[in-house]
């Protein structure tokens, strides 16, 4: 991806806050009390959180007694995290690129990043995240893939709704199994000043709804950027495959992947 489609796609999520605080699913219990296991943090520690969208991450943190510090480039995904957040004093929900913003260097024992890393500029992202941290702090990425599993015919026939109303799609196109998902990411596996990186994965499944799916599809970036003739045929088509076919109701198997290294130097 280049920088300018980055730069350009990053920013759509702010346009649907309040359907991205309704649709979109939170983390696995499992892989945030890992985070907190393997980061070695506890209650009172200092965590930054890079683009935590409407705090679906930053809840639970939260909730263990973390500090948090919450960088979000999205004044409206700012604005509905802050009202997530409201019965947890402690913690700040910044405004602003993680490039950009003023932060203090080795002042943060985690700084993670949970389904955002990929939108950080990748000249900076791993070195500026790595100065934030005091010695022995953790950096932890978390990721998701869709990945095959659940409602497997649904998602190969919907093939034929994008190739129809997105253009940017793929011929040929199809969901791998998890075993398939590489687990090496060289950028933080050789990264000079981070240890050993520990990788956990857990897959799950997540059900919906006609409508529930559509709003899913709704918060995703690519859908947004859809001129709204594209998107609305996109999701009519998508919507009829649903109720047409499958009953109204899909199953659709997630990945959840987390890494976590400390810094070294």
């Amino acid at each position: 991806m280049t920088d300018t489609a980055r730069e350009s796609l990053r920013t759509t999520f702010d346009t649907a806050a309040t359907r991205y605080d309704a649709a979109r699913p939170g983390y696995p219990r499992a892989i945030v009390d890992e985070l907190v296991r393997l980061a070695g943090v506890g209650p009172d520690d200092h965590v930054l959180e890079i683009g935590c969208g409407t705090g679906q991450l930053t809840v639970p943190l939260a909730e263990r007694g973390l500090r948090v510090t919450a960088v979000e480039l999205g004044p409206e995904l700012a604005r509905v995290a802050r009202r997530n957040l409201a019965a947890h004093p402690r913690v700040e929900v910044v405004v602003g690129a993680f490039e950009e913003v003023a932060l203090e260097p080795g002042s943060f024992d985690l700084v993670v990043a949970a389904t955002s890393f990929h939108w950080l500029d990748p000249a900076v992202r791993v070195e500026r995240s790595v100065e934030l941290l005091r010695p022995g702090g953790a950096l932890a990425v978390i990721g998701t893939e869709h990945v095959a599993g659940g409602s497997s015919a649904f998602f190969a026939d919907a093939q034929d709704c994008y190739l129809r109303w997105d253009p940017a799609t793929p011929p040929g196109l199809f969901l791998r199994p998890a075993a398939a998902i590489p687990t090496a990411l060289p950028e933080l596996d050789d990264a000079p000043r981070l240890g050993t990186v520990h990788l956990r994965r857990r897959q799950w499944d997540a059900e919906y709804t006609t409508e529930q799916y559509l709003d899913v599809l709704r918060t995703y970036s690519g859908h947004i950027a859809l001129p709204p003739g594209g998107r609305d045929g996109l999701l009519g088509c998508i919507g009829a495959l649903i109720d047409g076919r499958y009953g109204g109701r899909i199953t659709k198997r997630y990945l959840t992947e987390l890494r976590v290294a400390h810094r070294t130097g």
